[in-house]
């Protein structure tokens, strides 16, 4: 595994040790210059975090600029896990003021393992109690490998809540996802090792499916639904709701109701609107509208005397912790990067020019409110009514032919209206503008 830059420069530094008496290290000396203090007094002066910052400072990364180890905790990214080369934060003694600071090498039961500067008066590798530990940072000037870090680190916490809101294996002959366990059925296990379901393959892929790995499950829940739901755009509250909805709801149907939430069109894909309106709106507003539009979407289906009040309960949970997580991290917004998104470049300013539509003004064909009530009634009406004419109409199958019929028709109607938006920007003598409310 490769080693940040800034621990390469660490294990150059390995060894350089305090001199005993009036002489002062020069490599010590050189640390504080590095770090920012243009006056050092002797290498007697604790020098853990002027190591650290000359290090980052050799990387080309950016310390705090601070001789004082807790500087570090409000310094970069907070990771919940330690990885190497991340900078610990160490508490040290009873005083509230004073720590130490080092790179992370490895954990090892109830001890972190550190190189650093002022390790037994010298740069070196040495073991702390993880009681001790304040924090764990990561540069952000490190951006690819940091926006990796923060992926991770939201999937992980919405996995873990995905997965215990899903329980382990079961097979509700009223499920029609069949034989399920961690929130994983028969048929996407079987798809995700790209083999066939049938009656010859079933026995030995239903008893793999029971003791499905830990990795695999993650992998299958990021590749099948975090990934293409476009999780990694929002911060972990929203990425909460969004991901609970994609796993439950079906990917396509949770950016349907993401976008509703939103208030933004309504076309099963994330772009520069939708998430510039993601980016203007509160987060708690966003998840609260989200949990209303899930609920009403559960009420509709068929199986909703069977399995509401668990579904519904889930929803609950999801907000709370959603409610909760942004709450104790202070967070606002619904994307990580508001101004700018691999999606498109989103700019919020004065010079913005925003169309506003009026649904009154709508063609019939246009109106999604319209369709999705004529979906949502197909699908609780027809499985019902069909069995009486001796035919089979799963609602998930309605659902999906009319989310189709929808994008298809809302297209040519696009289409209709672009053409007469362009003709009429021609046609147009004045400056179109936003109407004050």
């Amino acid at each position: 595994m490769d080693q940040p830059a800034w621990l390469q420069a660490a294990w150059a530094e390995f060894g350089v040790r305090e001199i005993a008496g009036k002489e002062n290290a020069p490599e010590i000396l050189r640390y504080f210059r590095d770090a920012g203090d243009e006056n050092p007094e002797t290498d007697e002066t604790p020098w853990c975090a002027a190591f650290l910052g000359a290090m980052l400072k050799r990387a080309g990364m950016s310390g705090t600029g601070s001789l004082l180890a807790r500087s570090y905790l409000d310094w970069g990214i907070k990771l919940d896990e330690p990885r190497i080369g991340a900078v610990a934060v160490l508490s040290r003694g009873d005083d509230p003021t004073t720590g130490h600071v080092g790179f992370v090498l490895g954990d090892a039961g109830e001890k972190l393992y550190l190189l650093g500067g002022n390790q037994g008066d010298a740069v070196a590798v040495a073991g702390f109690e993880k009681a001790r530990l304040l924090g764990l940072r990561w540069p952000k000037d490190d951006a690819d490998v940091a926006d990796a870090i923060v992926d991770e680190d939201i999937f992980a916490k919405v996995l873990a809540h995905v997965l215990e809101m899903e329980g382990g294996y079961s097979n509700d002959p009223y499920d029609p996802g069949g034989p399920t366990n961690k929130g994983i059925t028969l048929a996407v296990y079987a798809s995700f090792k790209g083999q066939t379901l049938d009656a010859s393959s079933r026995d030995r892929l239903l008893s793999e499916l029971k003791a499905i790995p830990d990795a695999t499950v993650s992998d299958i829940y990021r590749q099948r639904y975090f990934g293409p739901a476009d999780c990694a755009a929002f911060t972990a509250p929203l990425t909460l709701m969004h991901f609970d909805a994609a796993v439950n709801h079906g990917v396509g149907a949770a950016i349907r109701m993401l976008q509703q939430s939103a208030n933004v069109t309504v076309d099963g894909e994330i772009g520069p609107e939708t998430l510039a309106a993601i980016g203007g709106r509160n987060v708690l507003d966003l998840i609260e509208r989200y949990a209303e539009i899930r609920r009403a979407r559960y009420r509709a289906l068929p199986h909703f005397w069977r399995f509401g009040r668990g579904w519904l309960n889930r929803v609950d949970a999801t907000l709370s912790l959603g409610k909760s997580w942004a709450s104790t991290e202070g967070i606002t917004r619904g994307l990580l990067e508001p101004a700018q998104n691999a999606k498109g470049e989103l700019t919020m300013s004065d010079d913005t020019t925003t169309a506003a539509t009026d649904d009154s003004a709508k063609w019939w064909a246009q109106s999604k409110t319209l369709w999705g009530t004529m979906i949502t009634a197909a699908a609780t009406v027809l499985p019902l009514l069909a069995p009486a004419l001796g035919v089979s109409l799963p609602a998930d199958l309605i659902q999906t032919f009319g989310d189709q019929a929808m994008t298809a028709i809302q297209a040519v109607a696009g289409a209709v209206g672009t053409g007469l938006a362009i003709y009429g920007r021609f046609k147009a003598s004045t400056v179109l503008s936003l109407r004050k409310s």
